[in-house]
């Protein structure tokens, strides 16, 4: 693929790298797209913070139920086997540590992986902090799916968040339209890229970047 990847080429390739029979919760706004790009084969579970194990992609049409939504409050199709249960229940699963993988979007991510994706700090803006918290720290792995840059070409992927911060230390690996990061604690791996030179990005990022060696 050439880059910079669209929307729907982000979660294909972030689908493509979830382990066979994960449970996994994905995040409000982008990250539910990855739903529509996993194949039945692959046996991955998807749970919804708002009570519901078994979700299946976005649904459209005749297949729209008001009484079945994601998290984000979209419609959504079951896949059989699907289970519905309190509120409580699915914090208590999110915050046990029974979910293999999340996927959240983010405002900004450190070389170090912690995440800032609540709020910018802006005096306007309206804080949403939802169940990234408890995903955040709750998870066994956290992938990012978000844009590289920001409109005004700042870069997202930081030394320092500047952000207030959702947790620390959590960020596994980051999927954007350009490249796909691998945070290691030590520097930052860069696994793949699309339509960028691993030279332009260390230009771009003040972050420590080092070449994936596949």
């Amino acid at each position: 693929m050439s880059g910079p990847l669209g929307r729907d080429e982000m979660a294909r390739v972030l689908a493509r790298d979830i382990p066979r029979g994960a449970y996994v919760n994905l995040g409000i706004g982008q990250p539910t797209t990855v739903a529509d790009h996993l194949p039945p084969e692959s046996g991955v579970v998807l749970h919804t913070e708002n009570g519901m194990l078994g979700m299946g992609p976005a649904a459209t049409g005749d297949a729209i139920d008001p009484d079945l939504i994601n998290a984000g409050k979209f419609p959504v199709t079951e896949l059989p086997g699907a289970a519905y249960f309190h509120h409580a229940d699915s914090f208590a699963m999110m915050r046990g540590g029974h979910l293999d993988l999340c996927v959240l979007g983010a405002y900004q991510v450190s070389a170090s992986g912690d995440l800032a994706n609540w709020h910018t700090g802006e005096p306007d803006a309206i804080p949403a902090v939802g169940g990234a918290m408890d995903l955040a720290v709750g998870a066994k792995r956290v992938f990012v799916l978000m844009s590289l840059f920001t409109r005004g070409g700042e870069p997202k992927l930081v030394r320092d968040c500047t952000y207030p911060l959702t947790a620390l230390r959590c960020v596994n690996r980051i999927y954007t339209d350009v490249a796909t990061f691998e945070i290691t604690g030590d520097h930052v791996l860069v696994r793949e890229t699309w339509g960028i030179s691993f030279s332009e990005l260390r230009s771009r990022l003040d972050v420590p970047l080092e070449r994936h060696v596949h």
